[in-house]
């Protein structure tokens, strides 16, 4: 997650390299992979690509980037200039990309599919035999039914294949669907695992012809639902639980036998280095947090992050986007810090007491109980 401004460190060699390229390339140099990391994370997307020209080791850090982060820094580049940067990539990195911006709601979104599609193509045959095999069958097998109608040679005498279909060994055949539809990137993938994972290129095949949609789109949304969970997005009707309403007469209690500062650390798919916890801090509940200890702090991080992350899914905010967990950060400060404000007035404490008695989602919940217009627009699941 990265700030509207340069970091003073990204800023520094930024200026170094304006006046002599090779003097910041050595700057880069000098700082450890972590340091670089962060240095890259929090340079605005807009500019990444250049601190990215100064670093002499990509196939180092960019594995080493955070997924949401790789992601926001290929949409950055442009997709269309992003085979590069995909081809350094891990498998999970290409993954979660997919699994954060190529779906709209429950289903995948077939025009940002082909946009990534593209852009892994872009990055050579052994990047797209790694991006399949790092893929559902089942997201592929969609995107290669959106595309193209697949059929298998019949055994009867004289049979014709379809006119402009394309072959890789006389027993599939495939068309685009839509006249004039190119089917370069789609082909190529298909070439590769031809040659590099055939058994692979068989179920995807086979699947074109006999799978049915929705099978195909449901158990693609279970294998996705999971791997998000395990980044800390939850699916969406357990994150729509932070809107829970509270009862007037309920909003100032301070629930009994609550841990709300007994938090684990999680990784985090998005460089997120701290929160604005400081005793002039604009919204209430970091004020509070100020005056944590250095342990109960760093719950609070991982409690609060959890809770911009379901709000982030709760009001559908796109995953895929740099700015999407920014303001959900900014909107969960803002609504958890009047839940704070009234359960502190309620009982006579301090925040900070209040911070280390009740869950930060409660006090979103009594925040967004009091306010009618911190809820997400009423819409049907997505």
């Amino acid at each position: 997650m990265s700030s509207a401004t340069l970091s003073p460190e990204a800023h520094r060699v930024l200026e170094l390299a304006r006046r002599d390229r090779e003097a910041g390339r050595e700057a880069l140099r000098a700082l450890p992979l972590e340091a670089r990391v962060a240095l890259v994370c929090e340079t605005p997307v807009a500019r990444r690509g250049e601190i990215l020209d100064l670093v002499s080791d990509l196939e180092a850090l960019v594995p080493a980037l955070p997924e949401a982060e790789l992601c926001f820094t290929a949409k950055a580049l442009g997709l269309s200039e992003a085979g590069w940067l995909l081809a350094l990539a891990s498998d999970e990195q290409i993954q979660a990309c997919l699994d954060l911006d190529a779906w709209s709601g429950l289903a995948p979104d077939a025009a940002r599919l082909d946009a990534w599609l593209e852009a892994l193509a872009d990055g050579g045959d052994e990047t797209l035999v790694r991006a399949g095999r790092a893929l559902d069958a089942e997201l592929l097998v969609l995107l290669l039914r959106a595309r193209a109608r697949v059929c298998m040679k019949p055994s009867e005498e004289g049979w014709e294949p379809p006119t402009g279909s394309h072959t890789l060994e006389g027993q599939f055949f495939l068309s685009a669907r839509r006249e004039g539809d190119d089917l370069a990137p789609l082909l190529q993938l298909l070439h590769a695992l031809f040659r590099e994972d055939y058994w692979l290129y068989f179920r995807l095949m086979q699947g074109a012809i006999w799978e049915l949609d929705p099978e195909l789109e449901e158990w693609a949304l279970r294998w996705r639902t999971e791997r998000l969970q395990d980044l800390g997005f939850p699916p969406w009707g357990e994150a729509m639980r932070i809107y829970g309403f509270l009862r007037p007469e309920r909003c100032g209690e301070i629930p009994q036998g609550g841990t709300p500062l007994e938090v684990g650390a999680w990784r985090l798919p998005i460089w997120i280095p701290g929160l604005p916890a400081a005793p002039d801090a604009r919204h209430t509940i970091f004020r509070a947090a100020a005056e944590l200890g250095p342990e109960e702090r760093r719950a609070f991080f991982f409690a609060f992050v959890a809770l911009a992350n379901k709000l982030a899914v709760a009001d559908r905010l796109p995953l895929g986007d740099a700015e999407s967990i920014p303001t959900a950060i900014e909107k969960a400060a803002r609504i958890a810090s009047l839940g704070l404000e009234h359960v502190a007035d309620s009982n006579a404490m301090v925040g900070v007491e209040v911070l280390r008695r009740v869950e930060v989602e409660r006090l979103f919940r009594v925040g967004a109980s009091l306010d009618p217009d911190a809820r997400p627009p009423v819409a049907s699941t997505p």
